[in-house]
């Protein structure tokens, strides 16, 4: 992989914007049905699983363990803010979001980092 330092940065961006994002006052709300946010956890955690999968080779348990940890993280920096929810839920549907990403990665679309290196240009 030629360009994976700048992959890995995408992916760190990707991760700082969810810290972000989770942790902010009024969140944007995309999605308004009931229970949309437990979707939006489950693809979020599914994408960034799905991206680092392409980078981390045969490290994917590590992986897995260090994003469900992550959205563990953040539901408890949640609970301490005080504006927002501690909620076990999101920690469930970030879990099953990093167990769909890694399903997914074993499929063609694990080859998106390949793809765009290859057709990018």
């Amino acid at each position: 992989m030629k360009l994976r330092t700048a992959w890995l940065a995408l992916g760190w961006l990707w991760i700082i914007v969810v810290f972000y994002l989770c942790l902010m006052r009024n969140p944007p709300e995309p999605l308004t049905f009931s229970h949309a946010d437990k979707l939006e956890h489950m693809l979020t955690y599914c994408w960034l699983m799905l991206w680092f999968c392409q980078l981390a080779g045969f490290r994917r348990l590590r992986l897995a363990l260090a994003l469900v940890a992550m959205g563990v993280l953040i539901e408890v920096l949640q609970g301490m803010e005080g504006f927002r929810d501690f909620e076990y839920a999101d920690m469930a549907a970030d879990a099953v979001g990093v167990s769909l990403g890694w399903l997914l990665a074993r499929t063609p679309l694990g080859q998106i980092v390949k793809f765009l290196e290859r057709y990018g240009r």
